[in-house]
């Protein structure tokens, strides 16, 4: 049986990486450049403050900061990396700027992957490409099982809506222009849709964990959550990449996987906030918890879940890591940067430390 760590299938290859300066697009370009990949990321420079990126500093990855929609950039920078991988994560990936930005988040969701897609046309290497979308991308009705890869796409708010068009619009590119009967371009293309991801580095705004760790490391020492019981698919940030990175190795072999993919936790391991907040808070050390007695003004999923049956089955992917290993890992990472450990050092053990387990699963040497 092979090596059960994705990112060695990718060692060599010449990979672009939109939204590197993002939180999942930093360890990305780090993890393929630990194992050799050669790297180009392209995204708008990181937001102001702290960033993971900027922490990383990593000069084994070529950084172009431009907009998708900045056409002439975007061509040059493929015409100069000729990739044979994507994996586009580039995005407005949250909800509450959403609301306020709404046509800015489709015109970065929606029409910045198109323009990706269509830039793509012309790259003569390119074989493969991850279109990285949310598990919002579902008709969110309620229902208490999973949502499964066929069910339909929908969104209540403008973030969810864009990455439900998104999906659409990559259907549409890929059945129109690569591969498949007389299509002009031999690459492949598929979609991948995670849980709510968290890990060490991220600090977007109102996202649960980074908003935890800034209270709590904070001079208040406290974090107030406004839904504190809303339930999500948990996961770390290595779990999502290596779904992403070992779907990527599918397509490049040809397997007949060009379609959406969905990358989540088992059903034990999805938990309500106020469940992460008290595994955070206990495992930097410090802080408490208060809750906002007023709901939150803006609409957001109570419950929602993605099945990811298929990945499992067909893709072999399973998570590698519980509710417990997960944000404890997140927590040692915030904490061990808090006490002067660089981020790079974080990023390059807990990536060590994964992909060791992901060995041990089925016993086979890495």
């Amino acid at each position: 049986m092979e090596s059960m760590v994705a990112a060695q299938r990718l060692a060599g290859r010449r990979v672009l990486v939109t939204g590197h300066t993002g939180f999942k697009g930093a360890w990305l370009a780090a993890w393929l450049a630990e194992h050799g990949a050669k790297v180009t990321g392209y995204a708008l420079p990181a937001e102001p403050g702290e960033s993971l990126w900027r922490m990383l500093d990593d000069g084994r990855i070529r950084s172009v900061e431009a907009d998708l929609n900045d056409r002439a950039a975007l061509d040059a920078a493929i015409a100069d990396c000729d990739p044979e991988v994507v994996f586009h994560l580039a995005a407005q990936a949250l909800v509450r700027r959403s609301y306020r930005e709404p046509v800015a988040t489709f015109a970065s969701n929606v029409l910045g992957t198109v323009q990706l897609l269509d830039a793509l046309r012309a790259a003569p290497s390119f074989r493969a490409a991850v279109v990285v979308t949310s598990d919002k991308v579902y008709e969110n009705s309620g229902q208490i099982w999973g949502y499964r890869e066929t069910d339909p796409m929908g969104g209540h708010d403008p973030y969810s809506a864009s990455k439900g068009a998104t999906e659409i619009a990559a259907a549409a590119m890929r059945r129109s222009y690569f591969y498949g009967p007389g299509a002009p371009h031999p690459a492949r293309i598929a979609c991948a849709r995670a849980g709510n991801v968290i890990g060490g580095g991220d600090w977007a705004e109102d996202r649960l964990v980074p908003d935890i760790v800034r209270g709590c490391l904070g001079a208040t020492g406290c974090v107030v959550l406004r839904q504190p019981n809303a339930i999500r698919p948990w996961q770390h940030v290595l779990e999502a990449l290596d779904g992403y990175m070992r779907l990527a190795g599918a397509l490049l072999d040809g397997a007949p996987v060009d379609q959406g993919w969905n990358f989540g936790p088992s059903r034990d391991d999805e938990r309500p906030v106020i469940d992460v907040a008290r595994a955070v808070v206990a495992g930097l050390g410090q802080g408490r918890i208060e809750i906002d007695p007023a709901a939150a003004d803006l609409h957001e999923a109570h419950l929602l879940r993605i099945d990811a049956t298929q990945a499992r089955t067909a893709l072999g992917w399973t998570p590698a890591l519980g509710f417990t290993e997960t944000v404890a890992m997140t927590a040692d990472w915030y904490g061990g940067l808090h006490r002067g450990t660089p981020a790079a050092a974080l990023c390059r053990a807990q990536i060590a430390s994964y992909e060791a387990r992901r060995c041990a699963q089925t016993e086979t040497p890495c």
